[in-house]
């Protein structure tokens, strides 16, 4: 009997952690907002390249991107320019690969609130950042004719990125926009 009683409160466990994990599965799905929210409000200087800030209402659902890293232009290379590029060129790859990411979610970039970019230093350059290639590849994407939009966002200059052919890595966060009746 005593065997019996231990197999069912086994049982028993088991489950109610099979549910909650079922639960908990579920709830971590992606959800769209399902009522119209007001787009984001960004804000700053007009005069500035990006915004002072952005203000993301109530109910919106957001992506956030990994670090995404440069793509490779030449395996063979035999410099970190000939195997990746510049900041520039590298900073370029990144922003064409996050927009294809944003794409199969469907989103663009003009849904693009805030972005935080790495820069390592460039041995080519004696050892500096080179702040503005990263500017220039930011510029072909946002405060354009385009896309007006101007991400909030931090560039921070690090002693290293995994690969040490990397000269940038790009993490982005993205708002879904609302569903206009």
């Amino acid at each position: 009997m005593k065997n019996q009683w231990k197999t069912l409160l086994a049982l028993a466990m088991l489950f109610s952690a099979l549910s909650v994990t079922a639960y908990a599965d579920s709830a971590n799905v992606h959800k769209k907002p399902s009522k119209a929210a007001p787009a984001p409000k960004f804000y700053g200087s007009p005069t500035s390249s990006i915004s002072s800030g952005v203000i993301v209402p109530e109910g919106s659902s957001y992506l956030y991107t990994s670090g995404t890293v440069p793509p490779i232009l030449n395996k063979d290379g035999k410099t970190v320019y000939e195997r990746y590029g510049d900041t520039k060129t590298q900073g370029l790859g990144i922003l064409k690969e996050i927009e294809k990411q944003l794409k199969e979610q469907g989103l663009t970039m003009k849904d693009v609130v805030y972005l935080r970019v790495y820069l390592t230093p460039d041995a080519v350059k004696n050892g500096s950042f080179d702040y503005t290639g990263w500017f220039d590849a930011y510029a072909q994407f946002f405060n354009t004719k385009e896309n007006p939009v101007k991400p909030a966002r931090s560039t921070v200059g690090v002693a290293s990125l995994v690969n040490s052919d990397w000269l940038i890595e790009i993490e982005a966060v993205a708002v879904f926009p609302s569903k206009k009746k």
